[in-house]
């Protein structure tokens, strides 16, 4: 299996937060470095997310109401889809 290659990092750690790593690396039976990995993994993959969120979002603020705004047959449709999937969990719930 070849070696991925790692690079290190020096981390300078509160005491208190450094016991709660230790402790949760104990408890997993698993690698504090390990356990650090994943939660930086994690957190970025979630700055991704919120990033592509918040740009996402710009552009729908944007173009509202604008040529660029949602097309009106996907709108329509859209609406109908709902107003369909409404009345029939109204039929199924009605006893």
């Amino acid at each position: 299996m070849p070696k991925t290659d790692m690079k290190n990092l020096h981390v300078p750690l509160p005491q208190p937060l450094y016991q709660r790593l230790r402790a949760e690396a104990k408890r997993e039976n698993r690698p504090a470095t390990v356990l650090v990995r994943e939660a930086i993994d994690l957190w970025l993959a979630e700055q991704y997310r919120a990033s592509v969120h918040d740009e996402i979002a710009c552009y729908a603020r944007k173009v509202a109401g604008t040529s660029d705004d949602l097309d009106p047959d996907l709108e329509a449709a859209s609406v109908e889809h709902v107003v369909d999937a409404w009345e029939n969990s109204e039929r199924v719930s009605d006893p």
